[in-house]
């Protein structure tokens, strides 16, 4: 079946039509028939399914009935107060496994070690871990880490290479197995084999992979299930553990927890206090940052917020300020390697995180705001400590930020004050607020909605759930203007698609390396400024040719990990295109679906359902939210 042809000839005939490619924006004030035409006023159902798209990762089968029955006021309520919500049994099954989501940093660069710890550990520098699993993995990294330095040359070295390869029922022969398993791993279907392995206890388990051929671990990397895979990365590079755990259990809470908005909420904050993952210390770091800086202050003042982020080891690593030490101060002065003031923390605490680029700053003020935070440090990162305060760095001259004056001698009562006054400053209102607009409500959200968001951060002391609930009271987030008028992040798209099929995720592997070619590879933004809030700008024809080839792959149950009921796709199109997207498709949406079941020839009704499924998942009306 040519199903990509079709889906990309369908995408672009659709989004040509819709306006989400290649249409001019009209000029002057956006009318209800200009940004959508098909709502003019929203029905209650309609506000219910905007609730949902805007609040959540996307509706599920039996949403919109649920919270018309509980009233869209007090389910909006709810999720304002997620304690009150119970969380969903099936989400805390899934993320048991991923350990290291519960874990402390300390203990987390302890049970999983990067290369540095293994070194130390081979030098004997460093002890080995004391938990039993995570010793013997330990000793397996530490093999692998000999015979790798083996291959830079020598004698041990050429003789790996001229070694004769393994023969895979010679090493399976030799395994510490029954007979029946060995058979099993011999003849055994690829289920039957799993199941074989997993029965194992951790140990065991780590012992027969080991003894494996290099060839049959691969295979058991890319399509085993995730404690087999988990367990192997465990045993040859421990610290890749830790970020695989936490991309799975951000993909896994989009698309089953019942605390939607919180989590919805923790992705935009942690956008907003971008760290990038893989900048040195901060893959150990960033566990506890989204856990409990980010994800525990999302309903409660900003100024908390900020001081969490400031204190966190993972911000202060990631932007160098814990290197950051006063002029006067440095012994190492004028020699090789001295440290001296970094500005890096005092340029984005300004533009990204409070004021905003246009919030009325100076680079004086950039440089006054970094001395002030000198001497804000992390105390041993590479065991995983916490946030300490040098004050032998810290530069305690008098400083002028914004108009203030901070006298001298404040020590670290210097950053504490620069906190209290960008927290305060009426630019920070109103930038967080737009922030949270462009987020909820349109890219370009009307001057009338964030003015009234940044009163209230005003007046309530920056309480960002008040701040919220002021949002979702405005009349300008129901304006039927702002219906499905926002294209969906990767991350949006992904989980809304699996939430509205029902898909089961057993494993969220693969779902972690289809966001890297949808351009949102998880924790991986470089630069501070995070993810795009603004839908626009993921508009590309590389990124909507993979949306749709995943939405394709989804509705055939061809994604690694995730089921999908085939059963779901049953029945006529126009049942599978309303239960999809709970509503019926617009005129230029069905028309898209219609041309995409027209080209095709020769297709059984097994396969309609899943075309039709592909098609309204990759339309423009699901794109939108």
């Amino acid at each position: 079946m040519r199903l990509k042809a079709v889906l990309v000839s369908s995408l672009s005939f659709a989004l040509l039509c819709t306006g989400l490619y290649g249409q001019k924006k009209p000029k002057g004030k956006v009318t209800p028939s200009q940004a959508n035409p098909v709502v003019a006023r929203m029905t209650e159902d309609q506000r219910i399914l905007h609730a949902l798209n805007r609040l959540t990762f996307g509706a599920k089968p039996g949403d919109v009935e649920a919270v018309r029955q509980q009233g869209l006021d007090k389910w909006i309520d709810a999720q304002l107060h997620p304690e009150t919500i119970a969380e969903n049994p099936v989400l805390e099954a899934k993320l048991a496994p991923l350990d290291t989501l519960r874990m402390s940093t300390a203990d987390i660069v302890q049970k999983y070690p990067d290369q540095q710890r293994i070194k130390g550990m081979v030098d004997g520098r460093l002890p080995l871990p004391t938990d039993p699993a995570a010793r013997q993995a330990a000793q397996f990294a530490i093999e692998r880490y000999k015979k790798k330095k083996a291959v830079d040359g020598g004698d041990d070295a050429k003789a790996a290479e001229n070694a004769p390869p393994v023969n895979p029922k010679q090493a399976i022969a030799a395994l510490p197995l029954s007979d029946d398993q060995k058979q099993t791993l011999v003849k055994g279907t690829p289920a039957e084999r799993f199941a074989v392995l997993e029965a194992l206890p951790p140990d065991q388990l780590m012992t027969v992979l080991e003894a494996l051929p290099a060839g049959m671990r691969g295979r058991l990397a890319q399509n085993g299930p995730p404690q087999i895979s988990r367990t192997m990365l465990m045993m040859s590079t421990p610290e890749r553990v830790v970020v695989r755990d936490l991309m799975e259990g951000k993909l896994l809470r989009s698309v089953y927890t019942n605390r939607q908005l919180e989590e919805v909420l923790t992705d935009f904050w942690f956008n907003h206090f971008n760290v990038f993952i893989d900048k040195g210390q901060d893959r150990t770091l960033v566990t506890a940052y989204e856990r409990d800086v980010i994800r525990a202050n999302v309903f409660g003042k900003f100024k908390d917020l900020l001081l969490a982020t400031a204190q966190s080891p993972a911000m202060l690593f990631y932007l160098d300020n814990w290197q950051s030490v006063g002029p006067d101060t440095n012994p190492r002065q004028g020699k090789k390697n001295a440290r001296g003031l970094n500005e890096n923390y005092g340029r984005e605490i300004m533009e990204l995180h409070t004021l905003g680029v246009d919030g009325g700053y100076t680079q004086q003020d950039v440089t006054e705001v970094a001395r002030c935070f000198t001497g804000w440090s992390i105390r041993q990162p590479q065991q995983g400590g916490g946030f300490q305060f040098n004050a032998r760095v810290h530069d305690n001259g008098e400083k002028h930020v914004l108009g203030v004056t901070i006298p001298a001698g404040g020590g670290m009562n210097d950053g504490l004050t620069v906190i209290d006054i960008l927290a305060k400053h009426p630019s920070t209102a109103r930038f967080i607020s737009k922030s949270l607009a462009i987020r909820f409500v349109s890219d370009n959200p009307p001057e009338t909605l964030v003015t009234k968001m940044a009163n209230t951060f005003t007046s309530t002391g920056g309480d960002l759930r008040e701040v919220m609930r002021t949002m979702l009271a405005a009349s300008e987030f129901w304006d039927p203007a702002m219906y499905r008028n926002k294209l969906k992040s990767p991350l949006e798209m992904v989980a809304s698609s699996i939430r509205a099929v029902d898909g089961d995720v057993s494993s969220a592997l693969a779902l972690t390396g289809l966001m890297n070619q949808l351009g949102e590879p998880l924790y991986r933004k470089i630069e501070p400024t995070g993810y795009s809030n603004r839908g626009n700008d993921w508009m590309n024809s590389a990124s909507l040719l993979a949306r749709m080839n995943f939405a394709s792959a989804l509705a055939q149950a061809k994604i690694p990990g995730v089921k999908v009921d085939p059963l779901r796709f049953a029945g006529d199109p126009k049942d599978i295109e309303h239960r999809l997207l709970l509503t019926d498709p617009s005129a230029d949406a069905l028309a898209a679906i219609q041309a995409g079941l027209h080209e095709q020839q020769q297709i059984t009704p097994a396969q309609t359902g899943p075309l039709v499924a592909g098609l309204t998942l990759g339309s423009p009306d699901f794109q939108r939210r």
